[in-house]
């Protein structure tokens, strides 16, 4: 199979605050043939992240920033149509950093094949994939949890909070999380299992928090920062563990946040430690191995909204950059 022309989302100019779609463009290139020890990926999901709004910005942050005119990064799950790499043929699945796009050229160094017979393709762009590892590379490597323990997690309904959620369950903890309206905070109770949810945009939220620490937390698992952040240093539990995963209440923020109950961190002699995937390589497997073997025996589930169309990615990312999505935000390229 040969194609010839590829729809791309470039990188057209530097958002203020929350994205545009006029920070995005669709085009149209050519693509040329393969080099020996390439193959060609027909991309059929895109997932949609929060770390790509801070590649939007002017200045790095923990990885450079994208240029205009390139294409979007971003993680996609697909099948090698064309191959002139003996140790990777066509028909083989593949997730890979290919970008917004329609298919992409790529070495199979760049690429790990999944099996769509374990799992759905879709699935390893999530809970089975980075978002996954994530997941539990900030609660069991950096938050160190121990079976039982009380375990707070912001964005309780989104991809990696719902993980986070379920592997501390999956170890006996008492599990709180924290979400964005009743209908959310349902999901998060009656499909991802956990103890209880605080809804953040109601009027009692403070008083919500307080009743559900009770004693208090061991490990707050951060994907938000900001007021949420602040709102939980208190109710932590002395020597208590803050893995930071994400900022995303300060991603399209213009003025930043100052927490202001940062004595907490001082007083309950806690820990907070940011963290990135991608400095975590050695533990890879062993986290994969876990999700794998909980998906396996029915104590992993998941959410996804799903948008199809290419064309629909940015309007898309926009929507979950505004809390519009229940598990991964995902772009369906080819239709199932």
């Amino acid at each position: 199979m040969s194609q010839t022309t590829n729809r791309q989302i470039l990188f057209a100019s530097h958002p203020d605050g929350m994205p545009k779609p006029e920070n995005f463009e669709l085009a149209t290139s050519a693509l040329g043939p393969l080099a020996e020890g390439e193959v060609r990926v027909e991309n059929h999901y895109l997932a949609l992240d929060p770390y790509i709004r801070m590649r939007m910005e002017t200045k790095d942050s923990y990885a450079p920033v994208m240029a205009l005119g390139e294409v979007l990064v971003g993680r996609t799950a697909g099948k090698v149509i064309e191959s002139r790499a003996p140790d990777m043929p066509e028909g083989t699945w593949v997730v890979g950093r290919l970008g917004w796009q329609d298919y992409s050229t790529a070495k199979p160094a760049e690429l790990t094949r999944i099996d769509p017979q374990k799992a759905p393709v879709s699935s390893y762009l999530g809970a089975l994939g980075s978002t996954g590892v994530t997941a539990w590379v900030g609660l069991v490597h950096i938050g160190g949890v121990q079976d039982g323990e009380s375990v707070l997690v912001s964005a309780a309904s989104g991809a990696v909070g719902s993980v986070v959620g379920q592997l501390a369950k999956r170890r006996g903890c008492r599990v709180v999380g924290i979400a964005g309206g009743p209908k959310k905070c349902k999901i998060v109770t009656d499909r991802f299992g956990l103890d209880a949810c605080i809804d953040y945009k109601a009027d009692d939220f403070s008083d919500q928090l307080t009743q559900a620490a009770g004693t208090g937390f061991d490990i707050y698992y951060d994907n938000v920062g900001g007021p949420i952040l602040d709102a939980a240093l208190p109710h932590m539990r002395n020597n208590g563990r803050i893995p930071l995963c994400g900022l995303v209440s300060q991603y399209n923020a213009t003025k930043p946040y100052g927490v202001t109950n940062l004595r907490e961190v001082f007083n309950k002699r806690l820990t907070i430690r940011g963290f990135v995937i991608s400095d975590h390589r050695d533990v890879f497997a062993k986290a994969t191995q876990e999700l794998e073997a909980a998906y396996a025996d029915g104590a992993l589930v998941y959410e996804e909204t799903i948008q199809d169309g290419l064309e629909n990615a940015p309007t898309a990312f926009i929507s979950m950059l505004q809390g519009g999505n229940v598990g991964k935000q995902l772009i369906r390229i080819i239709p199932d």
